[in-house]
Order: structure tokens, then sequence, then C-alpha cells
């Protein structure tokens, strides 16, 4: 995720990290190069194939119907994105209920141990979400809030977040079948875990499902053509404004393209994805806050302006 201060209108018309610019200026050379050789041609095109030559209305219909279904893409991906964001959030908010929950009904000295393992717990549960997410490793984080025995059950799992839950649910019913728990506070403690299942099923849903990649296929193959094509149009119109004006709107197209790209896969690395690493050390910090504990590890640093 970028964290980039406010700036001027004027200064963010030159920023260049936090921008698509890197990911396009490949791109945005091929059409500017295109446009300077289209106006080049222009006199020996319009002399040898005259009623072949474009113009900018049938360019100006196109361009329209291409904004609009742009439009629906980025709103497509911006939703997937949005609906990641919120399942995060209920993740945070259902962990610091579990914990509240968990302080409140057993307190004391006599209690410390299993507040310990449980805070641990659920912070691992977090991080083995991510991890899973992003399919990598989560071995490292994991063996510092597990104790051996549930490391070893939850490595070996293929969907860990859901073994830690496991783990924490039969801890809870333990401490009830023990009578330290009522059944109302055991069956309110069940339903702050039940919460956790059902939003990293959700999160798991959005990982799993991306948009159709013949969609993605179609909107490269349009966006591209029509950016080519726009300077062989102008050229016969606006003479030596043909680069500026058919690089601008390449610009325009193309970035909304690659931001769309970026966050329809809201659990990745690259720069406009979710903060997933912050997320995770924030809802650590949060519960362990809650039981008088010390998080484990560092508060993720931004880099470069992002945030991972």
């Amino acid at each position: 995720m970028i964290i980039r201060p406010r700036h001027h209108w004027f200064r963010l018309l030159f920023v260049w990290r936090g921008s698509v610019l890197p990911n396009i200026v490949g791109r945005l050379a091929l059409v500017l190069a295109v446009s300077v050789a289209s106006v080049l041609s222009r006199e020996w095109w319009m002399n040898a194939h005259a009623n072949s030559a474009l113009s900018i209305p049938p360019f100006t219909l196109m361009g329209v119907a291409l904004a609009i279904f742009l439009g629906f893409r980025n709103s497509v991906s911006y939703e997937r994105f949005w609906e990641a964001r919120r399942q995060w959030g209920n993740i945070l908010v259902a962990a610091r209920s579990l914990v509240r929950q968990v302080v409140s009904v057993l307190p004391g000295e006599s209690h410390a141990a299993f507040r310990l393992q449980l805070v641990r717990a659920v912070s691992a549960f977090a991080f083995a979400l991510k991890h899973q997410l992003r399919q990598t490793d989560a071995a490292a984080d994991l063996a510092l809030r597990l104790d051996a025995p549930a490391l070893a059950e939850v490595v070996a799992a293929r969907f860990q977040p859901q073994i830690v839950l496991l783990q924490l649910a039969n801890w809870l019913a333990d401490e009830q079948r023990r009578g330290n728990l009522s059944e109302m506070e055991w069956l309110a403690l069940d339903k702050s875990l039940s919460v956790l299942g059902e939003t990293s099923g959700a999160c798991e849903r959005i990982a799993s499902t991306p948009i159709p990649y013949t969609y993605r296929v179609l909107m490269n193959r349009t966006v591209m053509v029509y950016c080519l094509l726009l300077p062989v149009g102008l050229a016969t119109s606006i003479g030596w404004l043909t680069p500026l004006i058919a690089t601008f709107v390449a610009y325009t197209f193309l970035a909304l393209e690659i931001i769309g790209e970026q966050i329809e896969e809201p659990f990745g690395t690259e720069p406009n994805d979710l903060a997933l690493d912050a997320l995770c050390h924030t809802i650590e910090y949060s519960v362990c806050e809650m039981a008088g504990l010390a998080p484990l590890g560092e508060a993720p640093v931004a880099h470069d302006y992002v945030l991972n």
C-alpha cells in the first residue's frame, strides 16, 4: 500500500514513486514512436491512399465506449479490493472481541498461561491467513507464536488458519468442561471464533476466484490497439500535436488498465495491494495490549513510500 503525504496539485504532476508510470513507460514510448511516424508519413499517405485516411470521429466513439468499459472493470476491481479490506477489518474486530471476552472472564494469575497461549494463537491466525493468501511460508511467523505441539499440527496442514481456529476452539472447550467458562460465555466466545472463520473464508474466496483471464486479455488488446491506431487518425487533423495528444490519451487508458490489474488481487505485494504485514502487526499489537503482553516482531516500515 502506498503511504505518501498529501502534496500540492502542482507537485503531484511530477510524482514518480507511487504512480503507475514506471509500469507503462515502455508502451507510452511505443505510442510516441507511432505518433511521430504517423505525422512524418502523413503527406505520403494522403496522396497515395486519400480514400483510406482515418479521422477523429471514429476514435471519439470508440474512446467513449472504451472508457465506459475500463470504468466498469475498475469498479469491479475496486469492489474486490474494498471487500478484502473490510474482511480484514472484521478480523481485527473479532480478534479484539475474543481476547476481551477471555481476559474479562478468565482473570487472575491462575489463568495467565492460558491467556498468553490464546493471545499468541490469535496473532498466529492472522499471520497464517496472510501467508495462505500470499502463498508464502508461514513457518517462521508461526514458530514465534505457537508452542511445539500446536506448531507441528498447524505446519502440517494445508489450510493453516482453520487449524489454528480449531485449536482455539478446543482450548476454550476444555476450559468450559473444567467449569472455568459458563455455557453462555462459551457460546459468546464461539461466536467470535465463527466470525474469524467466516472472514477468512471470504478472503479465500476473493483470492481463489480472480477476474476471468479472458476479460484481462480482451482489455489489454483493446486498449493497446486503440492507443496505436489513435495517432494515425489524429495525424491528418492536428499534425505535430499528435505525439502530445496521443501519448496523453494512451497514458490515461493504460494507467486505468494497470490500476485495475493491481487492485483486482488485493492480497499481493504490489504497491497498491493491501498492507497485510502492517495489518497483522496491528492485530497482534491490539490483542497483546488488551492482555498486558508484549507484541512479537517489529512494526513494518514503509520503503520508498510502500508499506507491505
